[in-house]
């Protein structure tokens, strides 16, 4: 049950203690070679005491690195540079290279905290990329993973190494830690895993439709990083020889926009591998193993973040000691989380065996948007809340006069008392939740959704009456929509909206669902009972001239309504900043039904008053 914030503050002690154990750091830079004897790229910090190197056995954390563990201030030293430049920058690197570079500790600077509490921090370029030899065939790969295990044990083996190993990082470098831990490394304890993906097909189609824009501009993102030479060389590698040679292994890199964008089912094969990857690379399939690895760990994401669904799947489907904090952010945000002092907290708890109570308060610590100031804060030992209560809000005729959308509608607790009801909607293509949104964000795009009005007043929309006292909902919103179509098929994207007294509508969470993926399958996972689509190639069922039900969720959100602002649902076609959707000509029409029989609602988890 959520409960306040306990008074005794763990991190108390960690925010005002400013004493640590070292005054420096030192820097040095190697190839480590994994089983099948490629190298990769490490960057290895050391602290540093009145500068002498500390050669007292300490922990090691670490970060499997997609995006360059080390890079160059200067521009690029190129094919493409004149050979003048190229002496140029060569020797201005040869000469000032320390000066030229940016390392992690630049990119997050609460490292060097952690370096003087006694952590020795290691960041290794994935094989295919950085400086790392080797070549890149997909996220998660298999090969990746054991590179991962590698790396780990061969920390564990360095006489500087007390043999606790852990790892951290965000995004990409979330998703390796579970990968890591999925391969059991025997000193692998504890990994702080930010912003992760649990289900690889719920993200790059979500209800089965490709998130193209995100596919598309990561892909390129990891391909020109690839292949550029802003990427720092190890310390050895004083001409770049090596630098080149593996820079070369990386043009066979694997195009990934070109592998998702044929993998439109969670079963369709791979041409050039022959496999499944869908399935088999996705992090949620390595489920058994995290678990029998043991490795404590703590799960951070955001509400707005692509995956806040995604870290309670982690929380609810693995047995390992762990913790989970929620907070008010998308992918990039942090802000009001003192992040030196969580990692402190969590490594010297299962590193170092300070018994400083991170492991007696509850594991859920949830972030609930409005709420009284002091109270935004709030703890949970289980997911969903056991005590929240699920309401149904039904889409009924309008209109509300909260905005001239397509129809008006109303969103009520009263259920319709009508035998026949239904709004018709042209599928408008141009409907879009943003530029700014929780995907844009994930590849380091902008976030901020404004004013929702515009799309709202192209689609579908029911709004309730303005509300006579504030209403919290914190958990999964659950959609259920009896529609029929002119078209064989078509998308639903469902965003659930504030408006305040001035009309403004503002973004909350969303859901999608592509109509010929509807059924409804038994999860390989705990879903919190919420509707799964499996998406298999041979469950795909087109309309028919019959109404059809679509049930599936939103992402989880904790927010407080406030008295005098209305709940909004809107319901359009396409999001064509964000996902793809096949336009047809003329464009069809699709009939919402909202009656008796055909009974169309949202299901909202309401949280009551203490």
């Amino acid at each position: 049950m959520a409960s306040k914030e306990p008074k005794k503050n763990l991190s108390s002690n960690y925010q005002n203690n400013p004493k640590s154990g070292y005054n420096g750091w030192s820097l040095t830079s190697q190839y480590i070679t994994v089983r099948d004897g490629v190298k990769l790229a490490a960057d290895i910090f050391r602290p540093v005491q009145d500068r002498k190197i500390i050669s007292n056995p300490l922990p090691v954390i670490w970060t499997h690195h997609r995006y360059h563990r080390s890079s160059t201030k200067e521009a690029e030293l190129n094919e493409k540079c004149c050979f003048l430049k190229q002496l140029i920058i060569l020797a201005r690197r040869l000469v000032k290279e320390e000066a030229n570079l940016q390392t992690q500790l630049d990119v997050t600077p609460w490292l060097e905290r952690l370096i003087k509490c006694g952590y020795i921090i290691g960041v290794v370029d994935v094989r295919g990329g950085g400086a790392s030899y080797g070549t890149y065939t997909s996220p998660f790969s298999k090969e990746e993973a054991n590179d991962a295990y590698d790396v780990t044990e061969w920390f564990a083996e360095q006489v500087w190494c007390n043999k606790n190993i852990g790892m951290f990082g965000d995004s990409y470098m979330g998703i390796t830690q579970y990968m890591a831990a999925s391969t059991m490394p025997p000193h692998l304890k504890v990994i702080f895993s930010e912003m992760a993906v649990f289900d690889l097909y719920e993200f790059t189609y979500p209800g089965g439709i490709f998130r193209h824009d995100f596919v598309a501009k990561w892909s390129n993102k990891v391909k020109e990083l690839d292949s550029s030479f802003s990427v720092a060389p190890v310390t050895q590698d004083k001409d770049r020889k090596w630098l080149t040679e593996a820079l070369q292994e990386h043009k066979k890199n694997r195009d990934v926009f070109e592998m998702f964008e044929n993998l439109p089912y969670r079963n369709s094969q791979d041409k050039k591998t022959r496999s499944i990857p869908q399935i088999t690379r996705s992090p949620s399939s390595h489920l058994k193993q995290i678990n029998q690895s043991g490795v404590a760990i703590f799960h951070l994401s955001g509400w707005h973040d692509m995956w806040c669904r995604d870290a309670l799947l982690w929380f609810n489907n693995l047995s390992n000691p762990q913790k989970i904090v929620i907070g008010p952010w998308s992918h990039s945000q942090r802000y009001d989380f003192d992040q030196a002092v969580e990692h402190l907290l969590w490594y010297d708890y299962w590193l170092k065996g300070i018994e400083n109570g991170t492991m007696e308060s509850a594991p859920i610590r949830y972030y609930t948007f409005n709420a009284p100031k002091g109270k935004e804060w709030q703890v949970a030992w289980t997911w969903p809340l056991p005590h929240q209560q699920l309401t149904k809000y039904y889409l009924q005729g309008g209109p509300s006069g909260s905005i001239d959308s397509i129809n008006d509608g109303v969103l009520t607790t009263q259920s319709p008392q009508i035998k026949h009801g239904w709004d018709d909607y042209i599928v408008n293509y141009t409907t879009t939740s943003g530029k700014a949104t929780r995907w844009t964000n994930g590849y380091g795009g902008n976030f901020d959704y404004g004013d929702m009005s515009e799309n709202d007043r192209k689609s579908l929309t029911y709004t309730t009456a303005p509300l006579a006292k504030a209403l919290q909902i914190t958990g999964h919103p659950l959609i259920h929509l009896w529609i029929t179509s002119t078209a064989s098929d078509g998308d639903f994207f469902v965003y659930l909206e504030d408006v305040d007294r001035q009309k403004v509508s503002r973004y909350l969470t969303e859901g999608a669902l592509r109509a010929s993926h509807r059924a409804i399958s038994t999860p390989p996972y705990n879903n919190f009972g919420l509707p799964y689509h499996q998406s298999f190639e041979s469950e795909i069922i087109t309309l028919s001239d019959y109404p059809t039900e679509l049930n599936f969720d939103l992402h989880p959100i904790s927010y407080i309504f406030k008295a005098g602002h209305q709940i909004r649902l809107t319901i359009a076609c396409t999001d064509k900043d964000n996902a793809l959707t096949p336009e047809l000509s003329p464009p069809p029409t699709i009939s919402l039904y909202r009656s008796i029989h055909h009974t169309s609602y949202i299901t909202l988890p309401i949280i009551s008053e203490d």
